[in-house]
């Protein structure tokens, strides 16, 4: 999705010239399109006041921004140690087969991320894996079975 000049407007309006404000505006953005389009990045330089070398510099230190179209729904696997052992690569595996999808890809219709991370800080959890920033202990393949179809069901209703 491509964003509009009104839409830009809106996201940077109460901040225009507070360069303090340019993380949470980077937020918005995110949120708001589940990426940090080209022309939004340049917008916020522009609203802000902040060079445009900056604001990439923000954008890309960040693991929490993607330069790339995202998901509406962010699916992350844990493969830390303790997830490993439990059995998280066998978790990865089944969202891959059944999104038909590699960690880091996107679905073609944009509605999945997958993103596999090496510790999520949980591991008496394990295997753990974050769905839409909701966390699933003990995770298999049925628990992720279940997981994406709540999200089906909820995105029908």
């Amino acid at each position: 999705m491509r964003p509009s000049k009104s839409e830009l407007e809106s996201l940077t309006g109460k901040a225009k010239g507070q360069t303090r404000a340019l993380i949470q505006v980077l937020q918005d953005v995110q949120d708001r399109f589940h990426w940090l389009p080209p022309e939004a990045l340049e917008h916020v330089a522009g609203a802000l006041g902040v060079p445009l070398v900056q604001v990439y510099g923000v954008a890309t230190f960040y693991r929490s921004f993607s330069l790339e179209p995202r998901g509406r729904h962010i699916c992350t696997v844990c493969l830390g140690t303790a997830c490993h052992v439990r059995g998280g690569a066998a978790v990865l595996e089944h969202f891959e087969r059944t999104l038909g999808i590699a960690a880091g890809g996107t679905t073609p219709d944009g509605k999945y991320t997958l993103e596999r991370v090496n510790c999520l800080g949980a591991c008496a959890l394990a295997p753990l894996a974050v769905v839409d920033a909701r966390y699933y202990s003990q995770m298999h393949e049925a628990n992720a079975e279940a997981v994406l179809a709540e999200l089906d069901k909820a995105e029908a209703a």
